[in-house]
């Protein structure tokens, strides 16, 4: 198994990471090949609690009966008070449809995007109004299941890093010395923040889970 391994390097390359393994829960790959779906959830989850994230995603879901799936075309048709009822602000039900839209030129497609290197991948996803680094490396870890991903400005690696690590550091600084630590987690670095995840708390898929 493909985690085995990935758990056998981190926890010889970090002993304080090993500990951090050795008390979670297993954690196992599920790639998603719906991307424009996955992206969607990414951008609901932005900057709020995995809990809203969930009950927002749920009443945008429910704009889409009987199925609950957001074709593009019927999100495109939605007007903006129609997306903030669900709970969404104005930006995000922008950021939505800028995602639609996106979808509908045939620009999200499985296949391609997967193909492409990391650097590609995120360039070619912020190029949506809305999606962010931050973004394109949670679609990396959770709906690419890419291994090697190290998401050093996300608030959730960043308190777990602090509190297993002792880290006082904050900002650029605090960043710069979250990548040397994680340096050794190669080529395993997204199980690594699964688990920081997992740490504390948290889901350990994009919130809500896709």
């Amino acid at each position: 198994m493909l985690n085995q391994a990935a758990i056998e390097h981190l926890s010889a390359a970090d002993p304080i990471l090993g500990a951090v393994i050795a008390t979670g829960r297993a954690i196992h790959p599920r790639p998603h090949e719906d991307l424009y779906l996955a992206l969607l959830r990414a951008i609901v989850s932005q900057q709020i609690s995995t809990k809203a994230a969930a009950a927002i995603w749920k009443r945008f879901q429910a704009l889409f009966p009987p199925e609950g799936y957001p074709e593009p075309r019927e999100v495109l048709a939605l007007s903006e008070d129609e997306l903030r009822a669900a709970g969404l602000s104005r930006q995000k039900a922008g950021y939505l449809k800028a995602i639609a839209e996106y979808n509908e030129r045939g620009l999200l497609d499985y296949e391609h995007l997967t193909s492409l290197s990391e650097d590609a991948f995120t360039q070619h996803l912020t190029a949506i109004k809305g999606v962010g680094r931050w973004t394109a490396q949670m679609l990396q870890m959770f709906a690419l299941d890419q291994p090697d991903v190290f998401a050093e400005g996300d608030l959730g690696v960043q308190n777990a890093m602090r509190r297993h690590y002792g880290l006082e550091e904050t900002g650029r600084a605090l960043q710069k010395r979250m990548i040397l630590i994680a340096e050794p987690w190669r080529p395993y670095r997204s199980l690594a923040c699964k688990y920081l995840w997992q740490s504390l708390d948290n889901v350990t898929q994009i919130p809500p889970s896709v």
